[in-house]
């Protein structure tokens, strides 16, 4: 990989102390094989680093490259028509409860082939790489059967084949029970949710393990035993949690060490508080919220209390969040939930590497990774700020662009 150096930059490094946004204006980043060697003000740039290819990028702004957290982009078909029943007066739980939902997409998700499966998901991917994004985490849990599930892995780990991203993946045996496990839950764990999950182990195929702990989906006492088998491989563990109602099951999750809670709409104090003390992330999703036209906000002023890092991804599904533009979600979640621009940035940046164990990644600094976004605006607040804009001039993967 060649060695350059970006100068002339307002940088937005992500460090959480100093300036806002750690922000160094009139700045410099050195890059060597892939890693950033240096960053600081152009003044201070030390010999070693004036590389022979040095770009002046004429004041932009530099940030990490975009992390999205959360993600379902491989799935089959579409649920436009749920859409439209939604808007008619049906709730997420009613269409779910009459076999729409989670489980119509796993019909359109069990009979597609991978290839159209690969094909559906990079026209989404590729969306997400002209925002800027340099790392996606992708979910399985549309397929509820060992085959399906393992056909939705193999497809995420082709996407980092197929394009310049970095993928990890997250096994979502545990999203919801499927029709022939109607009224048998405790059967679907045992019998195949947890043999797919060591298979998905065997083959390499599961960076972490996630479940969908609701009223329509699982309780905590089967997410439980999905996560001690986790445990038992050595795979971190995830948890759509309290996004319709209160099951404890953030604080099961920071019993287990998560890397991330996710939604967490419905979330209590005691939950918020057992998530801080195990330093488990909030992954907060604005695009469902908007979706589904939810009116109970994630409670953001306790997370800053118990200073738990929040992270902002797309929820990108074919049901609850449609949505395949992390920056429309940065401004959701100023706009909705009253996070800072800040704190937005940050979210789908350094707290987002946080939500996936990347911890290499996020922020600009000596040793982490050349993942940086070069933007057409001048301060970082404009990032949060404008609706259905795009202002990316470059980003660069690994040190490439």
């Amino acid at each position: 990989m060649p060695d350059t150096t970006l100068v002339n930059a307002n940088i937005a490094t992500m460090k959480p102390a100093g300036e806002a946004y750690g922000l160094i204006e009139n700045g410099a980043v050195a890059i060597t094989d892939g890693k950033i060697a240096w960053v600081g003000p152009v003044a201070d740039l030390p010999d070693a680093h004036r590389y022979e290819a040095t770009e002046d990028v004429e004041g932009r702004l530099i940030t990490p490259a975009l992390i999205d957290c959360h993600t379902h982009i491989v799935a089959g078909g579409n649920r436009a028509r749920e859409f439209e029943m939604r808007l008619n007066g049906a709730s997420y739980e009613e269409i779910a409860r009459a076999g729409g939902g989670i489980v119509s997409t796993v019909k359109a998700t069990r009979a597609a082939s991978e290839t159209d499966l690969l094909n559906a998901a990079l026209l989404r991917v590729d969306q997400l790489v002209g925002e800027g994004v340099a790392t996606i985490e992708i979910k399985s849990g549309y397929g509820l059967d060992t085959d399906t599930e393992l056909k939705m892995l193999r497809v995420a780990r082709k996407i980092a084949e197929m394009r310049d991203i970095r993928v990890q993946t997250s096994f979502l045996g545990a999203h919801a029970v499927p029709p022939d496990y109607a009224d048998r839950a405790d059967a679907y764990i045992d019998e195949v949710c947890i043999p797919a999950l060591d298979a998905a182990h065997k083959q390499g195929l599961a960076d972490a393990v996630d479940g969908f702990c609701e009223g329509i989906a699982f309780s905590p006492d089967q997410i439980e035993r999905v996560f001690k088998r986790a445990a038992e491989l050595g795979i971190p563990v995830k948890l759509h949690a309290e996004q319709l109602s209160n099951l404890g099951g953030a604080a099961l999750a920071a019993r287990y060490g998560a890397l991330s809670a996710d939604h967490l709409e419905y979330i209590d104090e005691p939950g918020v508080a057992a998530m801080g003390k195990a330093g488990t992330i909030a992954v907060l999703l604005p695009g469902a919220f908007y979706t589904l036209r939810e009116t109970k906000m994630p409670p953001i002023d306790l997370f800053r209390q118990y200073e738990i890092g929040m992270a902002v991804a797309t929820d990108c599904n074919p049901g609850s969040s449609p949505v395949s533009s992390l920056l429309l979600c940065v401004n959701m979640a100023c706009t909705l939930f009253r996070m800072t621009p800040e704190e937005a940035l940050a979210g789908v940046t350094r707290e987002a590497a946080k939500a996936l164990g990347l911890l290499d990644l996020g922020m600009i600094g000596a040793g982490m990774g050349a993942d940086i976004a070069i933007w057409d605006v001048e301060h970082p607040s404009e990032l949060a700020y404008r609706v259905g804009f795009n202002p990316l001039h470059r980003r660069l993967f690994k040190g490439v662009s």
